[in-house]
């Protein structure tokens, strides 16, 4: 038994089977017994901490203090760089929806490009939108302008909502403040302007051939009518805004509150590139650069612009900021679940042994991340729980000094292209998508499940063209 033990912790095959064995456990908790994933991590991580022969006062730390343990500290090296970033972003997609801004950007991308363009108009509505409001959101606000264009287009419905949720799925992968790329960019100690210049480089082409080509042939292919029940909720929801009396927010000041942020944070990523260190100027735009302080200026403004300004009461804007954070309770215990996760295999030497056994194959560390990424995500449909045990997993072979930002958020990049690889039964994406356009599940699997497949591998692909050029 003691030599069993002594394999297991300190040899790199046995590292390499309690790595394999703490996956299984991890696959099986999630997908066999339906435990929640951030459970399912905590367990995980606890089990190979012990097997590996960690002391207790390591993992949890002692009666009188466990602030300096594993457990706390890794819930903390995690949530300390994204909470304020997902609850900000959180918070200023939900005024921006309750505002009746994307209803106003998408009709005004309708009525520029005609009825013959409508897929293209709804591909940019979710493009754009969805860079402040989470993917169900996006669809929950903008399924009932695509059941409109749909039936007066006459056409297939996947030619119209196929856009759409690719604009939303593009954005909420590779772009902050969504969790994905922030927890990736947390990992991995990435600057989030450069997430958002290789997200944007990575997946706009990726978005152009998943979100306006692929549709355009399946379209074609796969007839699906509006059902009924959509278009009665789309007549209703017509009524209802018919019936609001406040006035609608103008498209320049939406615009202005979905891309100040991005200005902001790329002005600090920029200026540290092209300013003196420690002038003036670069110490305003590193300031106003900082994520959280970008996204807060955003929020005020939007409580302002579109809140109070059109009518809206303190109390009413604090109803909606509060509603509109209750679902983030998830999403961040299994960010910090898998960070946590992620500093047990590196204290335990079992994330040096799995980086050691990767680079002995021959596998590019950008082919080694998006394999892993998209083996998790297809194993138990979860994007965040793929994206922060594939950062635990790939952070050790970042060795530091030898990347520069540029490549540690391809790598990034490639790990959340991973993450939304053929979404099928198992994510919920694919169910929302499927109850929200009345698409049967066999059409989902021939259409969403492979336009997530190509924004993947486009993604992906693009990382690994960049790569080869960049410094």
């Amino acid at each position: 038994m003691d030599t069993f033990l002594q394999w297991l912790q300190h040899d790199t095959s046995g590292l390499l089977v309690l790595c394999a064995a703490g996956i299984a456990v991890l696959l099986l908790m999630i997908i066999r017994f339906r435990v929640e994933p951030f459970i399912a991590l905590i367990v995980t991580g606890l089990l190979i901490a012990l097997a590996a022969g960690l002391s207790v006062e390591d993992i949890v730390g002692t009666a009188q203090s466990s602030s300096d343990s594993l457990l706390e500290s890794g819930f903390a090296s995690i949530l300390g760089h994204i909470t304020a970033i997902v609850g900000l972003g959180t918070i200023l997609g939900a005024v921006l929806e309750a505002s009746g801004g994307a209803q106003l950007l998408t009709r005004t991308l309708l009525g520029a490009f005609g009825e013959r363009r409508a897929p293209l108009a709804m591909g940019l509505s979710g493009l754009v939108f969805g860079i402040p409001v989470f993917f169900d959101i996006g669809i929950f606000v903008l399924a009932p302008l695509v059941y409109v264009v749909a039936r007066q287009g006459g056409k297939s419905i996947l030619l119209y909502c196929l856009p759409l949720v690719a604009g939303l799925s593009m954005t909420h992968a590779f772009l902050p403040p969504h969790p994905g790329p922030v927890v990736a960019a947390g990992l991995l100690g990435v600057d989030l302007g450069w997430i958002i210049l290789m997200g944007l480089a990575c997946g706009l082409p990726a978005f152009v051939v998943s979100g306006l080509l692929f549709p355009l042939w399946i379209g074609k292919r796969i007839d699906l009518p509006v059902p009924e029940d959509v278009l009665a909720a789309a007549d209703e929801v017509a009524r209802r805004n018919e019936a609001e009396q406040r006035p609608e927010p103008g498209l320049g000041t939406v615009a202005f509150i979905i891309g100040l942020p991005m200005v902001l944070i790329l002005g600090a990523t920029f200026g540290s590139i092209t300013l003196p260190e420690g002038s003036a100027a670069l110490s305003v735009l590193t300031f106003l650069g900082n994520p959280t302080v970008a996204l807060t200026i955003a929020v005020l403004l939007a409580f302002w612009l579109l809140g109070t300004r059109r009518g809206m009461t303190g109390r009413e804007i604090s109803e909606l900021t509060g509603g509109s954070l209750r679902p983030l309770g998830m999403i961040l215990l299994v960010v910090g679940a898998g960070g946590f996760f992620g500093k047990v295999l590196a204290e335990t030497g079992v994330g040096e042994a799995l980086a050691g056994s990767l680079q002995s194959t021959g596998l590019p560390l950008l082919v080694s991340a998006y394999v892993i990424s998209s083996g998790l995500r297809i194993a138990q449909g979860s994007a965040t729980v793929a994206i922060v045990t594939t950062g635990g997993i790939v952070a050790p072979l970042l060795h530091a000094g030898e990347l520069s930002q540029a490549q540690l958020a391809l790598v990034a990049v490639a790990i959340a292209a991973g993450s939304i690889i053929a979404s099928h039964v198992n994510d919920g994406g694919f169910w929302i998508i499927s109850r929200y356009f009345g698409i049967p599940v066999r059409d989902m699997l021939k259409s969403w499940t492979v336009l997530e497949t190509v924004l993947s591998l486009v993604g992906f692909s693009m990382a690994v063209l960049l790569s080869a050029v960049l410094p």
